[in-house]
């Protein structure tokens, strides 16, 4: 059995989907992929349902009703692959700003020692590209943010690309994970480095996309400053067994 599982969250993803999904295939290492389609009313997961035929036992889908949120679509992901026994859970973007050879890189860094993975836009600098400076900054200055309220040295808070090893996401606390915008990547982050699981950063290109639609909205940020607030005041009252 594969050791490995690509998550990829889904809505309106058509343009880009089955490029990504056979881009991932054709890796040297055994990926295998699940996507997590929250409905899309595009045609997104008809068009994954016609690759499974093509890559059987390799590509899975779970189907939601209506947009749910990033955080539980990734949560709906990890409790799936932990019960279907993978050992590397891969967090990915369906939209190729995440370029999926760097697949490879994360999963050699948790190889190497790492309990999580972090594909990051800033641990050498800024790797961002077509991005216009406004969002460059808010991203950026985010994590820096992130870093001053909680005391964690993570130089990319907010990256949604991630390699986690399975008993990070079994030792974990799955439910509490509350947020479910922006803030479910740090919250995550935060969560596994308070269980005392080494947390390292892997340098990325980060690239927007080309096609399809982005997600993002004020919401989400409004949620991201607040909700790191709320996440460093309950973090008082709780306990984190070390992992």
């Amino acid at each position: 059995m594969p050791d490995s599982i690509v998550i990829i969250p889904t809505y309106n993803e058509k343009e880009n989907i089955e490029r990504m999904i056979r881009k991932v295939f054709t890796l040297p290492h055994d990926f295998h992929v699940l996507i997590i389609d929250d409905g899309s009313p595009d045609g997104t997961a008809k068009i994954v349902k016609q690759l499974q035929q093509e890559y059987q036992g390799k590509l899975f889908i779970e189907e939601r009703s209506g947009k749910q949120g990033l955080g539980t679509a990734y949560i709906h992901g990890f409790k799936w692959s932990i019960e279907h026994h993978y050992d590397f859970i891969f967090e990915m973007d369906a939209d190729f700003s995440h370029n999926p050879d760097d697949l490879l890189r994360l999963r050699q860094a948790c190889i190497d020692g790492a309990d999580a993975a972090i594909g990051s836009r800033y641990i050498k600098g800024v790797n961002v590209v077509n991005w216009p400076m406004s969002r460059v900054l808010m991203s950026f200055f985010a994590s820096v943010y992130v870093r001053f309220i909680t005391g964690i040295d993570v130089q990319d808070a907010t990256a949604g690309f991630m390699c986690y090893k399975r008993k990070v996401l079994e030792t974990l606390n799955l439910d509490k994970i509350k947020f479910v915008g922006y803030a479910f990547q740090i919250e995550m982050k935060y969560t596994s480095i308070k269980h005392g699981f080494i947390v390292t950063e892997v340098p990325i290109i980060f690239t927007d996309r080309t096609a399809g639609t982005s997600k993002m909205s004020s919401g989400i940020f409004k949620e991201a400053f607040f909700g790191v607030i709320q996440m460093k005041i309950n973090s008082v009252f709780r306990k984190y067994p070390e992992g």
